[in-house]
């Protein structure tokens, strides 16, 4: 896995098999990435059994967070769902957005948008949309959502600060994001880091947690907060298929540790990157992040 377009192969193809395969799998599994731990039932997902709006069918067991309860989802609100899956938390923006609002869920599997369509179309939800597209080029215009919600995605995208440019781009001036996703605290074994399989499974594509922040506070975002962290623990039955029992021992000491966090951020109503040029969603052109006004140069070019 040694180039970008080897990750994002890696994670269309995990995920498509995802899609089509019973549901079972999935919820016994480590972000779906296939059977998990003997030790313990899926490691990663929150219970959503409760939440309003919730469509069990709909729910893959692939998330790591509750991001729509942390949202503020108003009624009226226009709502995107980056990495929405069958549609689970689309749904759930749903209820809260109202008949008024409007939900648009963008996933990088086709075999996932279909199958969110499906239910959907199924619900009769007419309100709901999903999109096939990269959330490193996301297939939306500039400033048109008051709300972006993401569950356990973003560590598998592998430039996260085009990513969160993404989304600072499609923003409203004032509106805000809250993503819930897998972030590390000290070094993560190289093994583990170079696994396809855990990869897909959410764990070696996170990046440090102070990284991770840092690229949201760097570009321009505000009243960035942390709403929510749990550790995840990786039980020695994962651990032992990609370290020996000594590493397990060193990494055990080493005080390194997986956590889900659940953070939130606001795009400023006025801010110094106004005039910053970032690709367009056809990746065709640089338009300004705040207006999406074409910046009049290459796409190769750097603008501010």
């Amino acid at each position: 896995m040694n180039s970008t377009e080897n990750i994002k192969e890696t994670v269309r193809s995990k995920y498509a098999e995802i899609a089509m395969q019973d549901k079972t799998v999935n919820v016994a599994s480590c972000c779906g990435s296939g059977g998990c731990s003997t030790e313990v039932y899926n490691i990663m997902t929150d219970d959503y059994s409760r939440v309003e709006g919730y469509v069990p069918e709909a729910n893959l067991g692939l998330g790591c967070g509750l991001p729509t309860q942390f949202a503020g989802i108003k009624p009226g609100n226009t709502v995107l769902d980056l990495g929405s899956g069958a549609g689970n938390d689309c749904f759930i923006a749903r209820k809260e957005a109202g008949a008024d609002g409007r939900v648009i869920g963008v996933d990088f599997t086709p075999e996932m948008v279909a199958k969110a369509q499906a239910n959907a179309q199924k619900l009769g939800y007419a309100n709901v949309e999903f999109r096939q597209g990269d959330i490193e080029a996301l297939p939306l215009t500039s400033n048109m959502v008051d709300v972006v919600v993401s569950n356990c995605v973003l560590n598998l995208v592998p430039d996260k600060r085009k990513a969160f440019a993404e989304t600072l781009r499609v923003l409203k001036p004032g509106g805000h994001f809250s993503i819930s996703d897998v972030v590390l605290r000290g070094a993560i074994p190289a093994r583990l880091r170079e696994s396809a399989e855990m990869y897909a499974g959410c764990v070696s594509g996170a990046m440090e947690e102070s990284a991770y922040l840092g690229i949201i506070h760097d570009l321009g975002f505000e009243q960035v907060t942390v709403q929510k962290r749990k550790p995840i623990i990786l039980p020695d039955d994962i651990l032992s298929r990609y370290l020996s029992a000594e590493e397990i021992r060193a990494y055990a000491q080493s005080g390194a540790g997986t956590f889900s966090i659940t953070v939130a951020a606001t795009k400023p109503l006025a801010t110094k990157n106004d005039a910053c040029c970032a690709p367009n969603a056809e990746g065709t052109a640089k338009v300004k992040l705040a207006t999406g006004e074409a910046c009049g140069c290459g796409i190769d070019s750097t603008c501010c």
